[in-house]
């Protein structure tokens, strides 16, 4: 495999900021398909390997494996440009959108060309399943561990790392029973890690993630709003585990109950907002930064982008911590078989995790109202009114997949083609 030139890595990581809709199922696949497929850059044994690492991080992990993969083709540089060029055009998209919001509202049109898009993103999700299943669900073991995973996500809402755990353990289990598993030795790193070498790694990016916190801690004190937005995304950026989803109750209840940024219906057309833009769900999170520093008493657009700026910093920085200090030993850890079985095994947990994400944010989009079913554990499972469906959101969403998987589209002409379908939504009777 040819190593592309920086300026490849950076144009191709860009291509993958500017189309990465569809959360991070949407996203990872949308990598595979350019660095694995499409520029053969990296092996897939490699690419899963990253995946697989990733998902056990804290925070977004779409964004750390864009930065995993740039640092494996080169190095620390390759590994800034790609993290950031992932999150850069979505954060513009979303700053942009943001402020037209606080400062004019929604209007019709945006709002349907948003809906098309919505629904094109359950069309990269199912893409995104049938490519995953395809390279993890290779015995019938795998499948049972892809399945309890989704069952534990869904019906028993199971806490995300001990659902990552628990398959990591079984794959473990098996790779000490099993026959030895095939190990991706091609492109690895060969030098091996030193212990201090990665804790100055650490310390020293965990330095640049801290110091716009620190110097508004300096300069504005500890009640500031910069100041508590810092802290408040710093302390998220180390409990985000299992996505956005799962942070966004602590979100919630911080910085509409316990701070008053912002109130719950603006929280929930920031998610909105996020999950119909490219980028990681997590740009929420600017979004509420902007919000907040809008409508602080003597706020207003340069609070609200400050604010929205530290966010945003706090969120994606220490993905840059977790990687250049980690990768190195999770690369050596491809020579072994039994991290090797307990990675494998994650892979096939991620495809239980993906169908997860897929039907929850598909019964949101296809269906116009929801209702709880109490489950004896204690949990309401969400499930749709199946009298609400929205027959228009059903035929972009299954265009969106057969395009995608059927016919390998370009993923461009498919959002730009569901987003114009969207249009037709202010044609139907009663539409805004």
């Amino acid at each position: 495999m040819k190593a592309p030139t920086l300026g490849e890595l950076t144009a191709a990581s860009f291509r993958i900021g500017c189309l990465g809709f569809g959360g991070p199922a949407g996203q990872i696949a949308l990598m595979h398909r350019i660095f694995v497929d499409e520029k053969k850059w990296i092996g897939e044994q490699e690419y899963l390997h990253a995946l697989n690492y990733c998902m056990l991080l804290p925070g977004p992990e779409a964004q750390q494996l864009a930065t995993y993969a740039g640092w494996l083709l080169h190095g620390v540089r390759g590994g800034v440009i790609a993290g950031l060029a992932f999150v850069l055009p979505g954060a513009l998209l979303v700053f942009g959108l943001t402020w037209l919001y606080a400062a004019l509202g929604t209007t019709p049109v945006v709002s349907a060309l948003f809906y098309g898009i919505k629904a094109a993103v359950i069309g990269f999700i199912l893409e995104a399943l049938w490519k995953v299943g395809k390279r993890a669900l290779k015995t019938r073991g795998d499948l049972v561990i892809a399945v309890l995973a989704f069952l534990a996500l869904f019906l028993f809402v199971l806490p995300f790392p001990l659902v990552i755990g628990t398959a990591a353990a079984l794959g473990l289990a098996r790779s000490l029973t099993g026959p030895a598993a095939e190990l991706a030795g091609a492109g690895a790193k060969s030098a091996s890690p030193k212990a201090g070498q990665a804790f100055a790694t650490a310390f020293a990016w965990a330095a640049v993630w801290l110091a716009p916190l620190a110097g508004a801690l300096a300069v504005l004190g500890p009640d500031h709003l910069l100041t508590r937005v810092g802290v408040l995304f710093s302390k998220l950026a180390l409990v985000t585990f299992g996505g956005a989803y799962t942070v966004l109750a602590y979100l919630q209840q911080q910085a509409v109950e316990a701070e008053g940024w912002l109130t719950a219906p603006q929280m929930i057309d920031g998610l909105g907002l996020a999950e119909t833009t490219p980028g990681p769900l997590v740009l929420v999170n600017q979004f509420v930064g902007f919000m907040a520093g809008w409508q602080a008493e003597g706020g207003g657009l340069l609070l609200a982008a400050l604010a929205a700026l530290m966010a945003s910093w706090c969120t994606f920085a220490p993905s840059f911590v977790w990687i250049f200090a980690g990768a190195p030993f999770a690369e050596r850890l491809r020579r072994s078989r039994l991290a090797t079985g307990a990675l494998r095994a994650i892979t096939a947990a991620v495809f239980g995790i993906i169908a997860k994400i897929a039907l929850v944010f598909g019964f949101a989009v296809l269906f116009q109202a929801t209702f709880p079913l109490q489950l004896p554990t204690g949990h309401a499972l969400i499930l749709p009114d199946f009298l609400t469906l929205d027959p228009l959101a059903l035929l972009i969403a299954a265009a969106a997949a057969t395009a995608l998987i059927r016919f390998k589209a370009n993923i461009v002409l498919v959002v730009i083609a569901c987003a114009l379908a969207g249009l037709a939504r202010l044609a139907l009777p009663g539409a805004a």
